[in-house]
């Protein structure tokens, strides 16, 4: 089995790897990110102000190093880090963010905890998630990893914004909440347990008591005659674990800087001696509560491994494949610049042409056009209107002039049916309009699909345009040619007149007979050539002429804009992109190339996180131990 200094060790190393390079669980840079710090065991030291809970610690130990004052002081988490080291050695300490400096004077050490959290939260007093990362070397103490939080607070001191006290409190219980963390819940002895901060917090996030610590504090200033055994025996709040009874140093100790050693010792004679307490001697004070966090985070330790290794493996799977759809950094080279931009492009292309041909959704709409769109709007002209007796009377006595027609009214029949066609100029325009929206939104959807495009927004644009530059040009092509077709029907042919049926109103002769020529009063009757049923004749037969070319224009107005509109999108696309790209100067491909800021953020921290989370296996790796 593996040393406790070498699990220990091996937690302490990962949790500086993951504050290094962002990750600590508490949110700010890379919170979208998968977090390790969560997944490690962790003991953290929770308790309300004047709790005794920096007492504790300095304690566990046996330094004076932590800043002191009123209000609120700890105002960053601090990772507190303890080495045991060969005997005789001297104590020094090191911080994470000053890697290169061995503190050896523990006054500086205060000092520099001080200074390390005004630069990060500025001296308004406010808080800051992000820790402090300090390890803490001596013969005198335990391998052990503790987390000091902010004491929990009712009121906001003069500087602070009120939120302060819910700030505090959201803070402390991100980190209790956690299954993996350990909590050691500091309560002072000479105050109701009820009252307990660090105790009604932990009841709420570890209600069964398997993952908290009781810690009773100030046994020395309780009331003459009253003790805390109830508490100590379990009896007034029971936890899983034994409670463990604290005799800090006095203020006056403090001033009189009363070595912490010799307070350990102080500390071991109250209980020896007290007459309330000396049956539970040897499971109370400072150093046994050292040694019992200690093999309690080993064990915790030792039993989380192999979750802990899991979650490595798939977290760098997860990243790894993130890492490949975001892609790698681009090429300063300007011949590789050119190879991916064209890439790009007929990735672009490929996604394009898959939304027409049916394998993604979008091109069925084109369809739509054609076969509802298009039917629904010839329905909706006004023949029956226009083709009225009043009407046809008035445009083909307008196209007679002064020389009425005599038998078939031939540019009577030419002006209905070339006015007539026209009504059908606007649904061919309003489909090749249709079409044309149609594949603007693909090619909108397309850059958006195209995967390898997303990081680069100024492609993206140029790609775009260069797109909607061509498929103007096809909608004017489809336009011309949906409105040839139909002007080309106005042309009516001999045989259209050959084929018009007899006027079944003419069964008489027009004009005057022989009767009206000599004056007489008698003679035949004379039948009005121009009467409404030779009219309803003539706007018979221009509808069913218009009838005809309106079905022969529903197959092929689609297919005149599938050819101008359609195929030449799937064909030739990009054609003209691609030559604006050959023309262009080496030192430009860099700029369309140009990714979004947001990518490369994404990009770097999940390069960070990678390198954490191979730290971490390597780490883990070099640990050799069996169960």
């Amino acid at each position: 089995m593996a040393s406790m200094e070498g699990l220990i060790g091996l937690m302490n190393r990962i949790q500086r790897a993951c504050t290094a390079l962002g990750d600590h669980g508490g949110g700010g840079e890379g919170a979208n990110l998968p977090t390790l710090w969560e997944s490690l065991p962790t003991i953290a030291v929770v308790g309300g102000q004047s709790s005794g809970k920096s007492s504790v610690l300095e304690s566990i130990v046996g330094r004076d190093f932590l800043p002191r004052g009123s209000g609120i002081v700890t105002r960053r988490p601090l990772v507190l880090q303890l080495h045991q080291i060969d005997k005789g050695a001297h104590d020094y300490a090191e911080f994470l963010h000053l890697p290169k400096t061995r503190f050896s004077d523990f006054a500086l050490v205060r000092q520099e905890i001080a200074d390390e959290t005004d630069r990060v939260t500025g001296k308004t007093k406010q808080i800051s998630p992000v820790p402090i990362h300090l390890s803490i070397y001596s013969p005198n103490v335990v391998n052990l990893t503790l987390i000091d939080l902010p004491g929990l607070t009712k009121v906001a001191v003069e500087g602070q914004p009120e939120s302060v006290v819910h700030d505090i409190e959201n803070m402390v219980r991100s980190y209790v909440e956690k299954p993996n963390c350990i909590i050691l819940a500091i309560s002072p002895a000479n105050q109701d347990i009820a009252t307990s901060d660090a105790i009604k917090l932990s009841k709420e996030v570890d209600p069964s008591g398997e993952r908290t610590f009781g810690v009773l504090t100030k046994l020395d200033l309780m009331d003459k005659g009253t003790n805390a055994l109830d508490v100590l025996e379990g009896r007034a709040y029971r936890l899983q674990y034994p409670w463990v009874g604290i005799v800090n140093r006095s203020q006056a100790d403090i001033n009189r800087k009363v070595d912490m050693i010799v307070a350990r010792e102080k500390e071991r004679e109250y209980f020896e001696n007290s007459p309330d307490y000396a049956h539970l001697a040897s499971k109370m004070g400072s150093v046994y509560l050292a040694k019992l966090l200690s093999q309690h985070l080993e064990a915790v330790i030792k039993a989380r491994i192999p979750s802990i290794t899991s979650l490595i493996n798939k977290t760098i799977d997860e990243l790894e494949s993130e890492l490949d759809t975001i892609g790698k950094e681009v090429a300063a080279d300007p011949g590789a610049q050119l190879y991916t931009i064209l890439e790009l492009c007929r990735a672009f292309d490929r996604v394009f042409k898959e939304h027409l041909d049916g394998g993604r959704s979008g091109g069925d709409k084109i369809y739509g056009v054609f076969d509802h769109k298009l039917p629904a709007a010839f329905r909706k002209l006004p023949f029956d209107r226009y083709l009225s007796v009043q009407n046809v009377k008035k445009v083909v006595s307008e196209a007679d002039g002064y020389q009425p027609h005599l038998i078939a009214p031939e540019q009577g029949y030419r002006r209905l049916v070339e006015a007539g066609l026209a009504y059908f100029k606007g649904p061919a325009e309003a489909t090749v309009d249709a079409v044309h929206v149609v594949l603007r939104d693909l090619v909108r959807k397309s850059i958006g699909e195209t995967e390898p495009l997303r990081r680069f927004p100024t492609l993206q644009a140029a790609i775009a345009t260069a797109a909607n530059e061509a498929l103007e040009r096809f909608r004017e092509d489809g336009r011309s040619t949906a409105l040839r077709l139909v002007d080309m029907e106005a042309y009516l042919t001999v045989e259209f007149f050959r084929k018009l049926p007899q006027d079944p109103d003419s069964g008489s002769k027009v004009g005057n007979n022989t009767n009206e020529s000599n004056g007489s009063g008698s003679g035949s009757v004379t039948v009005d050539r121009y009467g409404d049923g030779h009219y309803r004749n003539i706007a018979s037969n221009v509808s069913q002429y218009i009838k005809m070319v309106g079905d022969q224009l529903l197959h092929k107005i689609p297919k005149a804009v599938v050819h101008c509109q359609v195929r030449e999108a799937k064909r030739s696309l990009l054609n003209h992109f691609y030559v604006h790209i050959g023309k262009k100067e080496a030192s430009q491909f860099g700029h369309l190339l140009d990714e979004d800021p947001a990518m490369l953020e994404r990009r770097q921290q999940c390069w960070k996180r990678l390198e954490l989370y191979k730290s971490a296996r390597d780490e883990i790796d070099s640990v050799a131990w069996t169960r």
